[in-house]
């Protein structure tokens, strides 16, 4: 399965970034064998605004079916929503603790958006 899991850093010992629309990255994580992509999101970082739904356009589009970060928007929601992709909220540490953390079920998976639109 893809896992995308918004990152401060290009690697597996970074920290999540709480953002998702404009985190700096966004590492796709295979977790069978922890291989991952890094996906640059500096195009967002800056966006006057649809940061959130580009990105979850992004995710999509990198075949993710779970989100990992600490804070997702409505409209970033509604958009992975209707993609299909599933998103876990509140999530911190380092990326690879967060998907050994969703592995092993202890993210729950949220039901909405945990932030109001452009926080």
């Amino acid at each position: 399965m893809k896992i995308a899991v918004t990152s401060k850093g290009k690697d597996l010992d970074s920290q999540v970034d709480p953002r998702f629309g404009r985190a700096a990255y966004i590492l796709i994580v295979d977790t069978d064998g922890f291989e991952f992509e890094v996906v640059d999101n500096s195009e967002n970082v800056n966006a006057l605004k649809g940061a959130g739904i580009q990105a979850a356009v992004l995710v999509s589009d990198k075949g993710a079916e779970v989100l990992l970060t600490g804070l997702c928007g409505p409209n970033a929601f509604k958009t992975l929503e209707v993609a299909g992709v599933k998103v876990a909220n509140d999530v911190g540490g380092t990326v690879r603790d967060a998907v050994n953390a969703f592995n092993k079920g202890k993210l729950p998976l949220a039901d909405g958006a945990n932030v109001e639109g452009q926080w």
